[in-house]
């Protein structure tokens, strides 16, 4: 005969009680509102919980409090590196809060956004961060708080916009190949969005100083969209000294149109990016690249989320993130 190793009983919230020395509706509590629990009680309760492997049941929670804890997060685009940042910050102030993130991602096509927002909105979240394109019908027809998070076309009335200062980020990025003596200066833009306004903000700055900008557009900010945009950028301004690219992918485009001439960077024309990506800040590329600052937007959007979620009738913001210049290899004084 073999033997059967007995079920284990799943802990329950008055075992967690009775090891925790307090009531049920103490542990509640805590699980629930920690910071309205004394420091010693809690540290009893969550000890108590650790020690069993005690897991809140999530129905059970919901059904006590009218709250799911989840957030939803509509994203438009996931290779994007800036919804890695974005949803890092919010992570790390609501996850010690017991809220988990659920993503969805529209993606082109017609209806796409809101039925990504619909599937989410079914979910019974808490709240809704967009970080996509919406519409004045899909926010009116959430029925919960909600963040926009990054620039859009048009923000809905009723709904808080927290997105980086990317006008003054193209400033930063002007002022810096300007005060390295560069005067022929090619900008790689996108059509819309973070990019236009990353756009006026550069060229204000040159325009500032005199200087002829030469803008490559393109509907995208991808890879191929920096290597097509720097292709006809050097094909129609030769004497170029250096790039500006709308986003750090774009670099990369741009770094692979000028190994094609047989151009150096930074000792023939200088490149810099944008957002501080992982790409960035690999040893092997080293971009000099305009920090947005994402994760401390993610932090905003989090704590206005939590606020907002607490207290419905806040009037609705409007939050500005500050970059700052990350200056690596890719940057150098004007050869020419």
């Amino acid at each position: 005969m073999s033997a059967t190793r007995p079920k284990t009983r799943r802990p329950t919230i008055y075992d967690v009680a009775k090891l925790a020395g307090v009531s049920p509706s103490l542990v509640s509590l805590v699980l629930q509102s920690p910071a309205r629990v004394s420091d010693k009680r809690r540290e009893a309760v969550q000890a108590a919980i650790s020690e069993l492997g005690y897991r809140p049941s999530r129905a059970a929670t919901t059904l006590a409090s009218n709250r799911t804890k989840s957030i939803g997060l509509l994203i438009d685009d996931y290779r994007n590196l800036w919804f890695v940042d974005l949803l890092r910050g919010m992570e790390s102030v609501l996850a010690d809060l017991g809220y988990h993130v659920m993503l969805a991602d529209s993606r082109p096509g017609a209806n796409r956004i809101k039925d990504a927002a619909d599937g989410l909105l079914a979910m019974h979240v808490d709240a809704l961060v967009i970080a996509a394109e919406p519409s004045e019908s899909m926010l009116a027809e959430s029925g919960v708080p909600t963040v926009v998070a990054g620039w859009r076309k048009g923000v809905p009335s009723g709904a808080d916009l927290i997105t980086n200062d990317d006008d003054g980020g193209g400033g930063m990025a002007a002022d810096h190949l300007l005060g390295l003596g560069h005067t022929r200066i090619g900008h790689l833009s996108g059509s819309d969005g973070a990019s236009a306004h990353r756009r006026a903000g550069f060229r204000r700055r040159i325009e500032e100083a005199g200087v002829e900008l030469l803008i490559a557009e393109s509907q995208g900010t991808s890879e191929e969209d920096g290597y097509a945009s720097s292709c006809w950028l050097l094909e129609k301004y030769p004497d170029t000294t250096a790039i500006f690219a709308a986003n750090d992918t774009m670099a990369m485009g741009a770094f692979a149109a000028l190994k094609a001439r047989g151009l150096n960077v930074p000792g023939d024309i200088s490149v810099i990016g944008y957002d501080n990506s992982p790409l960035a800040k690999s040893k092997y590329l080293d971009i000099t690249s305009v920090d947005n600052r994402s994760d401390l937007l993610g932090i905003d959007v989090a704590n206005r989320l939590l606020a907002r979620i607490e207290n419905p009738a806040l009037e609705p913001q409007r939050t500005l993130i500050e970059p700052v210049l990350i200056v690596r290899s890719t940057t150098a004084p004007a050869a020419r």
